[in-house]
């Protein structure tokens, strides 16, 4: 036992000082709102990673997660949301929930979140953690991510976190005027556009801000897993 306790200590020790250097990492990176760098502080990213990958839930990497699926690096995490600039009073779409990590990011910013998950698995256990985390203010739904979700329309920020080549009209269609989307744009085998959308009137404008490399949008809900 007092062997156990120990390893737990030496554990918890290591990753508060992976959890501080990566809170400098984001700040050096050029992360500088405070909101963002706060909320990433405020959520464990060791929760939501799978077990044997605890050790390293901050290097700043993409990491395996159940179906199939990954949960994006820190630093693209905290690119979206401070692109988003979210809102206390701003609803969220996110599509895409995997992990549930960019979703509890967002419900530390937002006051409502709804993440659209196809893989009921992911969504599952998502929700579990969110739950630990007592982010009431986020909905995770199981369904097809491209329709968006229109009976909570429309979105004051839409993220969506898998490659598309186009971003459904949908998504256009719930987001609110003067309201913003990111999402990755390109071909999903290779390397697409970290791409953020402003929405004025019937006008959309958009900024490509990096490249990355995401899962595909799979359009419908899973029939397995």
């Amino acid at each position: 036992m007092a062997d156990r306790n120990r390893r737990d200590e030496e554990f918890e020790r290591k990753n508060a000082e992976a959890r501080m250097e990566f809170l400098l990492s984001m700040r050096r990176r050029g992360i500088r709102d405070v909101k963002v760098l706060r909320a990433l502080e405020q959520v464990p990213r060791e929760i939501f990673v799978e077990a044997e990958h605890a050790g390293v839930a901050y290097a700043d990497q993409a990491l395996p997660i159940d179906c199939g699926q990954t949960i994006s690096q820190p630093f693209v995490v905290a690119t979206m949301t401070e692109a988003l600039d979210v809102e206390p009073s701003n609803k969220v779409l996110e599509i895409g929930t995997g992990s549930g990590y960019q979703a509890a990011v967002l419900g530390m910013l937002a006051k409502s979140v709804v993440t659209i998950e196809r893989y009921r698995t992911l969504a599952d256990l998502a929700s579990a953690r969110l739950r630990v985390l007592g982010l009431k203010n986020v909905t995770v739904r199981v369904a097809d991510g491209s329709f968006g979700a229109p009976d909570e329309a429309p979105f004051d920020r839409i993220v969506v976190t898998a490659a598309t080549p186009e971003v459904p009209p949908a998504l256009f269609d719930q987001l609110a005027n003067n309201g913003r989307m990111i999402a990755p744009v390109g071909p999903v085998a290779g390397v697409q556009a970290l791409r953020l959308f402003t929405k004025s009137g019937s006008k959309v404008e958009h900024l490509d801000l990096m490249s990355v490399r995401f899962v595909p949008l799979v359009e419908g809900k899973a029939q397995a897993l």
